[in-house]
Order: C-alpha cells, then structure tokens, then sequence
C-alpha cells in the first residue's frame, strides 16, 4: 500500500497507544480521588481538577463517568500513589510516580527496568535534595495579562508566572497548590492543566550518546500502566 499509507498508520498507532495510556493513566488518579474524597466534582476538589486535566487531553465524558462510577463501587480496587527513586545510567537521578493496586508487581516492574539500563532503585526520600515538587498550572492566555496577573495572584502563592507554547504557566509551592487553585476558580480564570511536578534543582551534563540511553529507560518506564509519571535531572 505504499510507504505513505505505512507513515500514517504508524503514526495513528502511536497516538492510540499514547490515548489509551492517557486515559488508563486519569482513570486511575480519578478512582484515586474519589475514594479520598467521594465522587461529586462539586466538593471535592482534587477530582475536579482530575477531570479538567482528562477532558484537556481529549478522555470522552462517558469514559469519565465511568471511572467515576467504578470507583463509587466496593467492586474496584484501591489504587495507591508510590514512588519510587533511583539513579538511571550514568547518574542521572530518576523518580518515578505510580498509580498501583499491587505495589509488590510495580516495585520489581520498575526494577527490572532500572537493572537493565544499569541503573538501581535507592530508598525512599533519597532525591529529595534532587527534586523540589511544585505545582504547576497551564492557563489559557486570553484576555490575560502576564504582569496584572501576577500581581493578583502572589498573595495566593506565585512564585513564578510566564508564557510557554502558547500557554501561561502559573508555577507554586507545593503547599500553595490548594489556595492558587481556589484563586483561579473564584476569578473565573479556566484552568488547562494542573498537577504537582517534580522540578530538579541541580542537573547531571550527559552526551548525546549518554542521553540517549537514559531516554531508552524513561521511554521504558512511561509505557507501563503503573507509571503515571517520569522526572530526571538530565540536563
């Protein structure tokens, strides 16, 4: 059929592949987040961002509610956050978040991929000098100012406010993630995006050739169902 037709249909595979990991991904955080604070997007909070979060990424609204209604059953498990941390090749440090009902398959999941890089898991709170979490808003830059806003939002935890990809991006504190929510929801300002990232704060320099091998394992990492999300201090 032709190399066009085989571009295509690699390409349409991958977007599958990266849809279903998607929403396989926002279907755990929402079963996460119902069983913590029940099912109405009303009260609680952390669903309601999850839900944003999924519909931005294109997760259909009855694959949404279904996740919902799943989690309100006694039938589905209980999903559970664990982290796990470690230092890939050529020491580059790692952390790797997941959403797990079997955290004894996940961990010698996550292990095997570690060895086989050459790399090894490290106990945990062993990158907190590493990493330092924030929270992370996307807004949509419409009839926004950078500078008004920041100055509306610094009472409620901005520590930085600037444009990316099209994008304003409101970064906080770990701690100030709830008020900064509050505050964009009382103003009415629609929230694209919004999750907890881990941002390094020192960096290891690697080759290309060296990056490249450390991309293989995060590349490894990021296609298991359990992972829901990768960061390494690579500069």
């Amino acid at each position: 059929m032709g190399r066009a037709f085989e571009a295509r249909r690699t390409r349409k595979e991958k977007r599958w592949d990266w849809m279903s990991k998607t929403f396989t991904k926002y279907g755990r955080e929402i079963a996460m987040a119902v069983k913590a604070g029940g099912p109405d997007p009303a009260i609680n909070t952390r669903l309601r961002l999850i839900i944003q979060n999924a519909k931005n990424a294109n997760m259909p609204k009855d694959r949404i509610e279904a996740a919902i209604k799943r989690a309100s059953s006694k039938e589905e498990g209980n999903f559970e956050e664990v982290v796990y941390e470690g230092y890939g090749p050529h020491g580059v440090a790692i952390v790797v978040e997941t959403a797990t009902d079997n955290p004894t398959r996940t961990v010698a999941m996550v292990r095997m991929h570690f060895n086989r890089a050459g790399g090894s898991l490290g106990k945990t709170g062993s990158l907190d000098f590493v990493f330092q979490r924030k929270g992370v808003f996307q807004l949509n830059p419409e009839g926004l100012n950078v500078e008004e806003l920041e100055l509306e939002l610094i009472d409620f935890g901005a520590e930085e406010i600037f444009e990316h990809e099209g994008k304003i991006v409101v970064q906080t504190s770990f701690t100030d993630f709830g008020a900064m929510q509050r505050a964009l929801e009382e103003r009415n300002i629609p929230i694209l995006k919004a999750e907890i990232q881990r941002i390094p704060v020192t960096f290891v320099q690697v080759t290309d050739q060296q990056a490249e091998e450390v991309l293989e394992l995060i590349d490894k990492l990021e296609q298991e169902d359990d992972v829901t999300a990768v960061y390494h201090n690579m500069k």
